[in-house]
């Protein structure tokens, strides 16, 4: 497949280019990729996904030069308004969640990413699909980062998408996620990242009085509570908590201030970048599991 190149070499840096994908067919996703001068084999690449804006281009460009050193590419999916008006919410028309396998895949045949797995990330909107995303396709994603989403799926027995159960009877799509494939969700890294000052209840933020009893006023209480509540929900089934907060000094809900000023670039591609895959009883990597656990397997540690 043609790319259209928008930007090249950056000085200073490793060579990085980023170039526009057409969808492959109709039904499916465009995407900008930001791609290395010389790719890392054994890295696994970033999915960056765009707010509600769909501005993909821009998450790829200000995420290249910190995955260009790395040879990490970046892959910016593009969810345009009409085939996916909710893909925030990953299960709803268009199924955006199987749009992203597909284009992973196709991506794979294409020589652009080397491994099976990759490392999730999602900006507002973004961050809405990426955590829900994750949730369903645990065994896809290495490590999520989580910034500055309005809402959240808690990992409790309120109905989809505030919590895990099922709004509608089989086949509802979400009826795939179950009690295994959040346990095994609940082994991978999540960074959740806000703008300290992304406290405004603006006309993008779900509101009214059963969400923000749920999970607060603004972005950044219900960042911090949505954190907290993973955090418990691994301790409850005996795991190590993987869940982390951050706040983003002088930042409000803007993703390139959210880089440039507040280093979500660095939080994403850190300069220590030592992964520590949670191991079961049976010796898998459970974040990378896809069967069920047995009797006995739930007892994990962490990988020294």
């Amino acid at each position: 497949m043609a790319f259209a190149t928008a930007h090249s070499t950056m000085p200073d840096e490793a060579e990085m280019e980023v170039v526009f994908r057409p969808a492959g067919a109709a039904g499916g996703l465009a995407c900008w990729l930001a791609l290395p001068g010389r790719m890392a084999v054994d890295q696994a690449p970033l999915v960056a996904v765009h707010g509600i804006r769909r501005n993909a281009r821009q998450q790829a460009e200000l995420l290249a030069r910190r995955a260009s050193a790395l040879g990490r590419p970046v892959i910016a999916p593009l969810f345009d308004r009409e085939t996916w008006p909710r893909y925030q919410q990953a299960v709803r028309r268009g199924r955006a969640d199987l749009a992203l396998i597909a284009l992973m895949k196709a991506l794979k045949k294409e020589g652009v990413r080397q491994t099976t797995r990759f490392e999730l990330a999602g900006f507002s909107g973004g961050a809405q699909f990426a955590h829900r995303f994750a949730m369903m396709h645990p065994e896809m994603v290495t490590r999520l980062t989580v910034a500055s989403a309005g809402w959240y799926t808690f990992p409790d027995a309120a109905r989809f998408p505030y919590g895990l159960s099922c709004r509608n009877a089989p086949p509802d799509p979400w009826s795939a996620v179950t009690d295994d494939t959040i346990g095994r969700f609940l082994t991978i890294p999540v960074q959740v990242c806000v703008g300290a000052d992304d406290t405004l209840r603006d006309a993008g933020l779900r509101s009214g009085e059963t969400i923000d009893a749920q999970q607060g006023a603004n972005r950044l209480i219900r960042g911090i509570r949505w954190t907290k509540a993973l955090r418990q929900a691994t301790q409850a089934r005996g795991l190590p908590p993987r869940a982390s907060f951050i706040a983003l000094s002088a930042c409000g809900h803007d993703f390139r201030q959210c880089v440039l000023r507040g280093g979500l670039d660095r939080i994403i591609f850190p300069d220590n970048d030592r992964k520590s895959p949670v191991i079961g009883g049976c010796g898998r990597d459970c974040s990378a599991c896809d069967r069920p656990c047995k009797a006995g397997m739930r007892l994990l540690r962490p990988m020294p």
